[in-house]
């Protein structure tokens, strides 16, 4: 039999072995870091977001107003309720953004169904009637205007027209033809009011480099074919339909998704200190991106309309 040291009893018995720890709590980092952080990808989100909207989302807007508004159209015409002036067939203004007519212009290949209004909301859809002209084909100047850059960039070739080439616009009083005359920039003369029974079509876009536009380019066309009769042109335009203005009435949707973001924002730090970071960006990249493509595309209302 062992026999024990003094200094072995005197140790006492030995130590129970310890009991296994579990898996170390999983790092978080602190709030200090994470909202910041958030901040600051929010930022870089809306910065993406608002040159994918003028850009790539912009021109896929275009597109889908260009078919919708071409379907619509082509239904009116058929049924001979497309509009012929201010008033529509039941006799209340046409609504801002509803389409009046296609414009095609085939040496520079262009085909695109016109809207009523010239906002930057409404040019987001393809070129804009000014409402205080008539429309095409109506004695008087009929003024159509056009993006040159985002949104599908439909006037961007307008600068190639040359005096003799043809336009045609169909509305719903049916094809009118007219002839190139001349282009004019900032300081060249304005040709003079067109004579009783006589009609002109001036299409409008900006100059400059590329998203930076300073000036206007017009070009004048002279009517050939039969007038139409049309009511008198006439209302006021409001501030945002005027050549290179932005809509101010964009600030109310804006103000009302960044709250909406500002409310993402608070969820998203909560749950990434909660859940995790994978768990969390599975759940918000949708509801982000979401929230951010509607943000910064208000946001290019108020951008030039002719951008």
């Amino acid at each position: 039999m062992a026999v024990l040291s003094p200094s072995r009893e005197a140790a006492g018995p030995p130590p129970e072995p310890a009991e296994p720890k579990g898996k170390p709590a999983e790092h978080r980092p602190a709030a200090w870091f994470v909202v910041p952080g958030a901040a600051l990808t929010l930022l870089a989100a809306l910065l993406l977001g608002f040159v994918v909207n003028i850009t790539v989302l912009g021109h896929v807007e275009h597109a889908r107003a260009q078919q919708t508004g071409y379907d619509k159209l082509r239904s009116e015409l058929a049924l001979g309720t497309a509009p012929v002036g201010r008033l529509n067939d039941k006799g209340k203004q046409v609504a801002m953004g509803a389409p009046v007519a296609v414009l095609h212009i085939k040496t520079i290949g262009l085909k695109e169904v016109v809207f009523q209004g010239t906002t930057s909301g409404v040019l987001r859809s393809g070129p804009g009637h000014r409402r205080d002209t008539p429309l095409p084909g109506q004695p008087g100047t009929s003024i159509i205007m056009g993006r040159q850059w985002g949104y599908g960039s439909p006037f961007h070739h307008i600068d190639e027209l040359k005096a003799g080439d043809s336009i045609t616009v169909t509305t719903g009083q049916g094809e009118q033809q007219y002839k190139v005359t001349g282009l004019r920039r900032a300081g060249d003369p304005t040709p003079g009011v067109p004579g009783a029974g006589q009609g002109r079509l001036t299409l409008m876009t900006a100059t400059g480099g590329l998203y930076t536009p300073h000036g206007l380019l017009r070009v004048d066309a002279e009517l050939v074919s039969t007038v139409q009769p049309g009511p008198a042109a006439g209302g006021g335009l409001t501030s945002a339909e005027q050549p290179l203005a932005g809509d101010p009435a964009a600030w109310l949707p804006i103000m009302l998704w960044t709250q909406g973001l500002l409310l993402a924002a608070v969820a998203i730090t909560w749950t990434f200190r909660r859940w995790g970071r994978w768990q969390t960006w599975i759940c918000a990249v949708p509801v982000l991106a979401a929230i951010v493509v509607a943000l910064s595309g208000e946001a290019t209302r108020l951008l030039p309309n002719l951008l």
